[in-house]
């Protein structure tokens, strides 16, 4: 089953302000504080960069679960790619990219893509796992947002 997904946020940052904080460990773990979500090996602080690995250990449903991504592709200021190493699917691709906004500030926009095992956990995934997703990067986005100065 295959899971896609596309939110926009607009920031009253810089693009490479926005695309410095959108890839910082610090921020993203600040970020997923109810999910206990914390990086436990790999790039644990700061920002990470192009083909640096991250391996991030959450509380989801009720269960813990770990994920190691890679950046696999990195245009600064304006694109990052994280993509799944190992963890719970069979693929998982998250596309950041940066564009000015007309205001001043940034339109960020995150593209997901993510592929899950078969059986009812591919069904699982596309009824809940896909929007559960969503709405953590609306989460996180919220975060960069709100914290963002001005």
């Amino acid at each position: 089953m295959t899971v896609e997904f596309e939110c926009r946020t607009r920031l009253s940052l810089s693009v490479q302000e926005a695309f410095d904080r959108s890839r910082s460990i610090d921020a993203h773990t600040a970020s997923m504080a109810a999910s206990r979500e914390h990086a436990v090996a790999g790039v644990t602080s700061g920002l990470i960069g192009l083909d640096e690995e991250v391996t991030w250990r959450a509380w989801h449903f009720g269960v813990p679960i770990r994920l190691t991504s890679r950046i696999t592709r990195m245009s600064p200021p304006h694109v990052f790619v994280d993509e799944q190493v190992k963890g719970p699917f069979r693929s998982f691709r998250h596309e950041h990219r940066f564009m000015p906004d007309s205001g001043g500030g940034t339109i960020m926009i995150d593209r997901v893509r993510l592929v899950a095992p078969l059986g009812v956990l591919g069904w699982l995934a596309e009824l809940v796992v896909g929007p559960y997703l969503q709405r953590l990067i609306e989460r996180r986005n919220a975060f960069l947002r709100d914290a963002a100065p001005g």
